[in-house]
């Protein structure tokens, strides 16, 4: 248990995220380590990279010193610079250094979030040299190992855990961004409610209101009268948010009713994660 129950939803969802990801990759063989995944351009192997330097540098360790080629098409901001570095420095391990390297993280964490004693928000290295508070950056762990969990799925083939506490801490983040992609992004109209509903293994339905002032907001309360209303599965609205899917490829899993047009510019704008 940690020093501050605000935090250990965060901590035992990105523990049991990331050791079902470890139970995952331990007994691949060498080529499925190079199986693509739903992140462009990452491989499997590239995500449980990903997943090891993240929790490296959450260890306060120094970031690797590595020139990125200039060849790596899905690279294409600074954000996408900094998250491939982890990556590209570790393409050519193999499949026991990748293993070893996840179990030895594994360890140094779990004793790291034993001994957890600062607050909530004490303040800490962010990426891009930016600072962030010791409960964003668990949920956000939470979330990222969550979301890589369900990628390496995908494409080992191996379905689960989509109930699991990671997958309710992701839909709360995901929620969290909805207003924007309604309100700014899509350009819902003044006054105006889209209302949200997903079936599934997490379920709800929630409602994004626009004010007179063109402010979003979101809450659990049903509108009797939405501008749209879209529903989909619990699997598609995660695919969708986190970009793993454009909306075309899933048209038969989403449904809408109501103005078309803002609907698609809704569903246009509505991945929010960074990869």
């Amino acid at each position: 248990m940690t020093v501050h129950p605000s935090l250990q939803n965060y901590a035992d969802a990105w523990t049991h995220s990331i050791e079902a990801i470890a139970e995952l990759v331990q007994p691949l063989v060498e080529g499925e380590w190079n199986r693509p995944t739903p992140c462009i351009g990452w491989s499997v192997r590239d995500i449980v990279s990903h997943v090891i330097g993240m929790e490296t540098e959450m260890l306060g360790d120094p970031r690797p010193i590595h020139s990125l080629p200039r060849d790596l098409y899905h690279v294409r901001s600074d954000f996408a610079r900094y998250m491939e570095v982890q990556v590209d420095v570790r393409r050519h391990h193999t499949a026991p250094e990748m293993t070893s390297e996840l179990e030895y993280i594994l360890i140094r964490r779990a004793r790291q979030l034993r001994n957890e004693n600062r607050s909530p928000e004490h303040l800490i290295r962010a990426p891009l040299g930016a600072e962030q508070s010791l409960e964003l950056a668990y949920r956000m762990r939470a979330f990222d190992v969550w979301v890589h969990e369900q990628d390496l799925r995908v494409a080992l083939g191996v379905p689960g855990n989509l109930d699991s506490a990671g997958a309710h801490v992701t839909r709360d983040v995901l929620l969290e961004a909805l207003p924007k992609v309604v309100a700014k992004d899509a350009g819902a109209p003044p006054s105006s409610a889209v209302v949200l509903d997903v079936s599934g293994p997490v379920e709800f339905l929630r409602t994004v209101r626009v004010d007179a002032e063109g402010r979003g907001s979101i809450d659990g309360a049903p509108s009797l009268g939405p501008a749209v209303t879209l529903a989909t599965d619990w699997e598609t609205f995660v695919r969708l948010a986190c970009g793993r899917v454009r909306p075309a490829d899933v048209a038969d899993r989403v449904k809408t009713e109501g103005d078309e047009g803002l609907a698609a510019a809704i569903l246009d704008n509505f991945a929010v994660t960074p990869r």
